[in-house]
């Protein structure tokens, strides 16, 4: 029976786990990263433009045209023909920032008036026009 406790005594597990290679692999490790950071933080220094906190706001300015019942056009409250409207409009449209054109018409003003301004501040490239209504 003396060759049965050989075998038996073979097939034992090793219930330990081997730390010698572990602790290896961790040693290496330590090295590589004690080698590898200083050249990693290494830097470089570099004068970059500084930002300016300060906003310059520029708000747009506002064109106030009025159609009158007979059909004459007030630009900021100053009478003008159409082709002096067409004129204006044309320079307008160029500004940077573009100004907002309020269009004010008079109750008993024919819609067609009121048309040839839109039509007009269209064609000559105005972004923002708007009406001006008066309550009751």
């Amino acid at each position: 029976m003396g060759g049965s406790d050989w075998f038996n005594e073979k097939d034992d597990a090793i219930s330990e786990i081997n730390m010698i290679p572990l602790i290896d692999v961790m040693l290496v490790l330590l090295v590589i990263f004690m080698v590898t950071i200083p050249v990693m933080t290494h830097s470089v220094q570099i004068d970059l433009p500084q930002e300016n906190s300060e906003r310059r706001l520029v708000l747009p300015q506002t064109i106030s045209v009025a159609i009158m019942h007979d059909g004459q056009i007030l630009w900021n409250d100053v009478p003008v023909d159409e082709a002096g409207l067409l004129q204006r409009l044309s320079a307008a449209a160029t500004e940077d920032p573009q100004p907002e054109i309020h269009i004010q018409g008079d109750y008993r003003a024919a819609y067609g008036h009121i048309a040839k301004v839109m039509t007009a501040a269209h064609r000559a490239g105005i972004g923002k026009f708007g009406f001006v209504t008066q309550p009751d």
